[in-house]
């Protein structure tokens, strides 16, 4: 009797081998391909437009000499924090909205008698923005904020740190449409860093003004 179960027993296991096998398939069908996931519109622009066009230019003999964006950086002082500490929570709910990302707050590295400033004393945030996150703020930057800034004409061209990369100051919160005009309780401004593995000046220039960026014209 126990020859005639065996076979069983093992016809049973195939099948259920069989099965885990069909089933690892189709869940492997139904992951999305790396072509359907999406792709931030300036992150497509810069793959297929902006990263040859870089190359041609300045001779890289490599792909990886290529300048790219590494990080984004928007930063908001608030010295009243000292005073009043819900102010600070206004300035990191306003930079969440902006960035789609949370603020982290940031404090004072040193004490300083005249501002009436300890070390460790909360005075701002900021947020540090990467990949595909950092692509999408860019473009509603360029395309949505910056064009409602009253009596643009573009952005200084000048603003490099000689290593390559560029930092943009804003007056005011409201040029972002994810702000609300009648839930803030001040207009603040704030600055925005743009890392890139550029060299120079130039190639940083030549980068963001491919990408999109609108500089001003230089007279």
């Amino acid at each position: 009797m126990a020859e005639k179960k065996e076979p069983k027993v093992k016809a049973e296991a195939e099948t259920e081998v069989k099965e885990t096998k069909t089933k690892k398939a189709a869940a492997k069908k139904a992951e999305p391909k790396a072509e359907d996931k999406y792709v931030p519109n300036l992150k497509k622009k810069y793959q297929a437009e902006v990263a040859p066009a870089l190359m041609q230019k300045f001779g890289y003999k490599s792909v990886m000499q290529i300048p790219k964006l590494d990080k984004i950086v928007v930063n908001c002082g608030c010295g009243e924090a000292r005073e009043n500490s819900k102010v600070l929570e206004a300035v990191v709910g306003d930079l969440t909205k902006i960035t789609g990302q949370k603020a982290i707050i940031t404090k004072a590295k040193k004490s300083v008698a005249n501002f009436k400033l300890r070390e460790e004393m909360p005075i701002g945030a900021k947020v540090t923005l990467r990949g595909d996150r950092m692509w999408e703020f860019l473009d509603r930057l360029f395309n949505v904020a910056l064009p409602r800034v009253r009596d643009f004409r573009g952005i200084n061209p000048n603003s490099f740190d000689g290593r390559g990369n560029y930092a943009l100051g804003l007056k005011e919160q409201l040029i972002f449409p994810e702000i609300e005009y009648d839930k803030i309780d001040k207009i603040r401004g704030m600055d925005i860093v743009f890392c890139t593995t550029a060299n120079t000046d130039e190639e940083a220039r030549e980068l963001l003004t491919l990408i999109g960026a609108p500089f001003a014209a230089r007279a």
